[in-house]
């Protein structure tokens, strides 16, 4: 019996670096285990702000992956300003704090590229599929987004070639942390949602990260929702050795809306009521930094205590995540964040390391935590519980008993998630 073929339309695939591409290029790994046979559509020519040259290795060589050019608007913007390249990381300063450059760029990325500066890329990608579809007896296409632009090449191939469109939303649409932040005007607001509302609509089937993006997108359509997380894999390493001080450290980029102050300053305090974790302690920030954060760690006097190392690969953020004492996880303390799961999350789980995890209230971060019991959550207003978890944690790494007994983990693997997908494709 031949495979099902299904048509995955991705901005972010290998060589490109960060949380986004890491969805799709474990799925597409596992779906021929279950009779799909994957054909991945990307750009040709894309500007990644992160690459990782390394999970080139993880591109099966069977794998059909179709590619079209695109005109990346950020080439000609990173010519004229480098605040262009930091925005196009979703870097963006406060606004007290944003020069003349910065304002302008986030008002024409918002108002003249909506949904997003990928928008040239819709037109040619449906020119191109809807022959390809016809010509290969494509019955299903999935189209994962952000960039959202790529929900526009699966509304128009929908609407011209009738295939079965499944839309995946690794994060929500208009409720976005950085939404707020591209000085939208009436107009344009009004455009994003009914963009939204479309998609939402015509897709045969939506799938979300979370169950809080699952609640807000019921409000908008009677199309069946999915939620679909992100997940682990199993990763092949050596043996890890712990790291012989007490690391604390945080995985990803720490930007200055995520400055989680009550840490600085339980941190601060624990120097300074008690030699031993003064002596011991360290922490880690692994990934792009923001200059607020920073300030706050110098400000709270933990920079003989820190050690920034910058973007790193995926395999070598496992190894971090491996060997480091405890891990941390930090969110904006918004209502716009509550949907948010970040992948690392699931590495974290099964790294075997507790995870002290900061955020605001009714996450889905905090349910999957408590479930699994890989940790502990705290809101922005338990500073003294705070102190007295991480506390807790240094006790037991003195006493070489620090660890994790999770419980449940096996529904976040990667092989187990592409199951539940598969069984979206087929029914």
């Amino acid at each position: 019996m031949s495979k099902k073929k299904v048509l995955v339309i991705t901005y972010y695939w290998p060589p490109a670096g960060g949380p986004g591409v890491q969805r799709w290029l474990k799925f597409v790994k596992y779906l021929p285990e279950f009779d799909i046979q994957p054909i991945v559509y990307c750009p040709y020519n894309p500007i990644y702000p992160q690459k990782d040259e390394s999970l080139l290795a993880e591109v099966s060589k069977d794998l059909i992956v179709l590619k079209q050019p695109i005109n990346e608007p950020y080439k000609i913007a990173n010519f004229l300003s480098k605040d262009s390249k930091t925005i196009s990381k979703g870097i963006i300063p406060e606004e007290k704090k944003q020069s003349l450059a910065q304002k302008a760029l986030l008002f024409i990325r918002g108002n003249f590229f909506i949904p997003d500066a990928r928008k040239h890329w819709v037109k040619p990608s449906v020119r191109y599929l809807s022959t390809y579809i016809k010509d290969f007896d494509i019955e299903t296409i999935i189209t994962s987004g952000p960039p959202h632009s790529l929900h526009l090449i699966g509304l128009q191939l929908k609407e011209k070639t009738g295939v079965e469109w499944l839309a995946d939303f690794r994060d929500p649409w208009t409720t976005i942390g950085y939404h707020k932040q591209l000085k939208l005007t009436n107009k344009s607001k009004s455009k994003h949602k009914a963009l939204e509302e479309k998609v939402l609509n015509t897709a045969d089937t939506i799938i979300v990260t979370s169950t809080n993006t699952k609640k807000e997108f019921s409000k908008i359509t009677n199309k069946p929702i999915a939620v679909i997380t992100n997940g682990y894999d199993i990763e092949k390493a050596e043996k890890t050795i712990m790291d012989s001080r007490f690391t604390v450290s945080h995985i990803g980029s720490l930007l200055s809306k995520r400055n989680p102050e009550i840490l600085w300053k339980a941190l601060s305090e624990l120097i300074k009521e008690n030699d031993d974790f003064a002596k011991s302690f360290k922490l880690n920030l692994v990934g792009s930094v923001g200059v607020a954060v920073l300030k706050s760690i110098e400000d709270y006097n933990l920079n003989n205590h820190l050690n920034v190392v910058g973007y790193v690969s995926h395999e070598e953020a496992v190894h971090f995540q491996k060997k480091s004492q405890v891990l941390l996880l930090i969110e904006i303390d918004s209502i716009e964040t509550k949907a948010i799961i970040p992948g690392k999350l699931f590495e974290y789980m099964v790294s075997e390391r507790p995870i002290i995890a900061i955020g605001p209230q009714g996450t889905d971060v905090e349910k999957i935590i408590k479930e699994t019991n890989t940790g502990h959550y705290f809101n922005y207003d338990a500073a003294t519980e705070l102190k007295h978890q991480i506390f807790e944690h240094f006790n037991a790494f003195q006493q070489k008993n620090l660890k994790t007994n999770p419980i449940g983990l096996k529904k976040y693997s990667r092989k187990d998630l592409t199951k539940s997908l598969a069984q979206l494709i087929v029914k």
